[in-house]
């Protein structure tokens, strides 16, 4: 097994694998490529993977999990099983109830007795921060639910959490990407009028992640804005970007797409790369991007070729 660069989850003082491999694709997978896909990640060094309720339909994905057994019961303590609750058809659910008997499904889908993490997959402006304080309660006392964070949150929705929550929330899956560099973008082109970049769309979460020890989790790794899909390969409009990837791949013997990670992970607020492949060999060339460090120049010159503006 190769040995994959850890982050240390929030102030928890766990460490995790800085690659995390997102299962939301896996439902039309047999169990014996369930089973090679974790395992090959398992492989490359990666212990973290991640799930949501809504993956798949109500516990879909979950469920060929656990069919699949991909982890022995004897190997539980060697991956973080994260998953995300909130999101139901149609609408969004914070409520105690809902919590927990998600979280309940979870666990029986997935066939294990706790989650080592478990994430508010989006804000519920509805959200009654008392209520999700007695369902994290509940879940922890219990031993269910081992860390909790959240998802896609600002600064002031998780202090709004905070206020009644007790445990830590060690997490934010946020999305980001080369192409999708709101996160970083806006505070480098901070107060410059009539930049579109200058824009705040997240109230300083990157600041307050680093902050408050809050261990961000990109998804949409390589994807572009919405309608999404991803940037790698795309020379319509992101001609420029895949020039450069190649470039900059080519120094370090290895891939665009290696490249194009390894871009999230040279940030210094050590952030997790969620990756969603079902294909083995691409865990495993995502998994080297962790092992590149690459230099304040190519960072940027990678940042100015994906179209955002450096002053």
């Amino acid at each position: 097994m190769e040995t994959q660069e850890t982050v240390e989850l929030g102030g928890s003082g766990t460490r995790v694998s800085r690659v995390v491999l997102g299962l939301m694709r896996i439902k039309e997978l047999s169990d014996g490529e369930i089973r090679t896909l974790v395992g090959t990640a398992r492989d490359a060094g990666v212990t973290m993977f991640d799930h949501a309720d809504i993956y798949g339909g109500p516990h879909g994905c979950e469920q060929r999990y656990g069919d699949a057994q991909p982890v022995p019961a004897a190997e539980r303590d060697q991956v973080i099983i994260q998953s995300k609750v909130g999101i139901r058809r149609g609408y969004f659910d914070f409520s105690r109830e809902h919590i927990v008997s998600s979280v309940e499904q979870s666990l029986a889908a997935l066939r294990t007795d706790y989650l080592d993490v478990l994430l508010l997959h989006r804000p519920d402006t509805l959200v009654e921060p008392d209520e999700v304080a007695a369902a994290f309660d509940e879940l922890h006392s219990s031993g269910k639910v081992r860390a909790f964070g959240v998802s896609n949150h600002t600064p002031g929705q998780i202090e709004l959490l905070k206020r009644s929550v007790r445990q830590p929330l060690v997490a934010n899956q946020l999305q980001f990407s080369l192409a999708h560099a709101a996160l970083v973008a806006q505070g480098l082109g901070a107060n410059i009028v009539g930049l579109e970049q200058s824009a705040d769309r997240d109230l300083g979460i990157l600041d307050y992640s680093r902050l408050n020890n809050v261990t961000i989790q990109s998804w949409g790794s390589l994807q572009k804005p919405s309608p999404g899909g991803v940037f790698i390969g795309d020379r319509d409009k992101y001609a420029a970007l895949n020039d450069a990837l190649e470039e900059v791949a080519k120094a370090y013997d290895s891939t665009p797409t290696a490249i194009g990670l390894a871009w999230i992970a040279r940030h210094p607020a050590a952030m997790q790369i969620v990756i969603g492949t079902t294909t083995p060999a691409r865990v495993q060339e995502a998994a080297t991007a962790a092992t590149i460090t690459l230099t304040r120049q190519e960072w940027y010159h990678l940042f100015t070729a994906a179209g955002h503006t450096l002053p």
